[in-house]
């Protein structure tokens, strides 16, 4: 099972001019936030203040990180980074030889 950053950003041709609406929107993209949360798959989520983008600490598989995304498409794009604990880092260097 890998770990993921995923920066996240909603798409800006998609977001509605109407606050209602894009209350609506965001309302329904928060329960989906909530239900990653809640399965574990997420293991945290935040917003960059004013920007319609953030970040994402996830958990899973391949498959399962690709499915956890693609739920939230047309409206958001992810970049996806795999990352490394302390402890990984420390086992490659001592592979390394260091």
């Amino acid at each position: 099972m890998g770990k993921y950053l995923l920066l996240w950003r909603l798409d800006p041709a998609r977001v509605p001019a109407d606050p209602k609406e894009r209350a609506a929107g965001w309302s329904g993209l928060m329960a989906m936030v909530e239900r990653d949360l809640e399965k574990g798959i997420s293991k945290d989520w935040g917003s960059f203040i004013g920007e319609g983008r953030g970040y994402a600490i996830i958990e899973g598989s391949e498959i399962e990180v690709s499915l956890m995304t693609q739920q939230y498409s047309p409206y958001v794009r992810f970049e996806v980074h795999p990352i490394m604990s302390a402890g990984q880092v420390e086992d490659m260097l001592k592979a390394m030889g260091g």
